[in-house]
């Protein structure tokens, strides 16, 4: 990844009502939300969500789908992890005892589901 879709990324998320939504999303991962549904959650007017979702987009931070007539806003995780990855990289200077606590803090925070053949 390069610096520069990093840094738009990472712009993307110092608004706060920007950072809300992409939570929120995460959160309702992997089905998504419905835009005046996030707009509602956050009590956010529509057409300033349309915005601040546009420049989620843009930053490649959210995707969208049509849905009969709603369009379903979704984190990408693949970004997210591509943008955390790229500022983890290089941590710690190859002391792995130092990046410890840190790794643990990004472990998951959902236990595996089960297969169904399992």
């Amino acid at each position: 990844m390069e610096r520069e879709n990093v840094s738009l990324a990472l712009a993307a998320l110092a608004q706060s009502t920007r950072l809300d939504t992409f939570r929120l999303l995460v959160r309702h991962e992997p089905d998504g939300l419905p835009a005046g549904d996030i707009a509602r959650e956050l009590a956010v007017p529509h057409n300033t969500m349309s915005s601040h979702l546009g420049i989620l987009s843009r930053a490649r931070l959210v995707r969208s789908e049509r849905r009969s007539r709603s369009i379903i806003y979704r984190a990408d995780l693949d970004r997210l992890r591509e943008v955390v990855t790229f500022l983890l990289k290089d941590c710690c200077g190859g002391h792995p005892g130092v990046c410890a606590p840190l790794i643990d803090a990004l472990a998951p925070c959902c236990s595996p589901k089960e297969t169904l053949d399992g």
